[in-house]
């Protein structure tokens, strides 16, 4: 698909069917976010891929929304601070932006494989730790299920160009 065409058409899914995510699609997603840029390339992220079947009453602890629990997957992406690229002027630690970028990356290449995804902040994330086994050090930062759409997208809503954009300065 071109990209344009693919970033107009994403959307964020809240229905999915229960057809198995194909081992080969789920790999070539996967590849996808392995690929997605980090900062000095430390890659201090991990991909946690978990199956749906029979884990609802967990799931259900990490995000309550029925909806979530549909597709047969849900990815989380999870911050690995202490191997993240740090700005010396101010101390930022780039793991959360790495991660942002990697999800990025796997739900676009979801959408482009037709997969459906949305990205899930408001989860529980005492409960990612609890349920996934998470070592110290390990930050959860979104999660998406991860199928294949059974609606439709709603009209998107977004500031306009103009409303988003300076030039030279603020």
């Amino acid at each position: 698909m071109d990209f344009i065409k693919l970033i107009q058409t994403r959307y964020s899914v809240r229905a999915y069917k229960p057809d198995p995510v194909p081992e080969e699609v789920l790999r070539q997603v996967l590849e996808s976010a392995r690929l997605a840029p980090t900062a000095a390339n430390r890659q201090s992220f991990q991909i946690l891929v978990v199956h749906t079947a029979d884990k609802h009453a967990e799931l259900k602890r990490l995000y309550p929304r029925e909806w979530f629990l549909q597709a047969p997957l849900v990815i989380g992406l999870i911050a690995l601070p202490g191997q993240a690229w740090v700005r010396a002027q101010d101390g930022k630690n780039y793991a959360g932006v790495d991660a942002a970028i990697v999800m990025d990356h796997l739900i676009l290449a979801a959408a482009d494989a037709g997969l459906g995804t949305c990205w899930i902040a408001a989860f529980d994330p005492q409960a990612a730790r609890d349920l996934f086994h998470l070592p110290p050090g390990a930050e959860p930062v979104v999660f998406t299920p991860l199928g294949y759409p059974a609606d439709a997208p709603k009209p998107k809503h977004r500031k306009s160009l103009e409303q988003l954009i300076r030039y030279e300065r603020w």
